[in-house]
């Protein structure tokens, strides 16, 4: 028959054991806890770290352009519906103020143009990277931002 110090010694290892487990428990709770809130502080940092873009805004130059091409062989003509893309507010109004000598550059760009220029889309992407450092160079001149992304053909037809 058990003695009642045994019993006494098993009651007091269990609590001992119990107690144990709930450090642990408790421990690792914790620790999670803790991992969790370092992980959600450090994607909020890199979020906030990270810029935010603004929506693209596109602005149409209207009407398309037709000009003359430059080929001797033939008269070719140039059509082209060109629109500015930009993220930057100030930008789209200093292109809208200066659309006129944004208009009258393109145009003497792109009669300088020929069919087999624009025959390949390589030739293309030239004329629309041209194109671009011209806005550029015109709002540069007017002492306007010139936060200009892109100039995107929505139509292009040589004929």
């Amino acid at each position: 028959m058990p003695s009642p110090a045994d019993s006494n010694a098993k009651k007091k290892s269990r609590t001992w054991l119990w107690v144990s487990l709930a450090i642990v428990v408790l421990g690792a709770g914790g620790g999670g806890w803790w991992w969790w809130q370092s992980q959600q502080a450090a994607h909020a940092a890199i979020k906030a770290a990270k810029p935010q873009r603004s929506p693209a805004q596109y602005y149409a130059l209207e009407p398309a352009f037709v000009v003359n091409l430059v080929d001797a062989d033939a008269v070719r003509y140039l059509q082209a519906d060109v629109q500015l893309v930009t993220r930057d507010n100030e930008t789209r109004a200093a292109v809208e103020t200066h659309a006129p000598a944004i208009r009258n550059h393109l145009l003497l760009l792109f009669g300088q143009q020929s069919v087999a220029q624009l025959s390949q889309r390589s030739g293309k992407e030239r004329l629309q990277a041209a194109a671009l450092a011209e806005v550029r160079q015109v709002l540069k001149h007017e002492a306007a931002p010139d936060k200009v992304e892109a100039v995107i053909f929505t139509s292009l037809v040589t004929q």
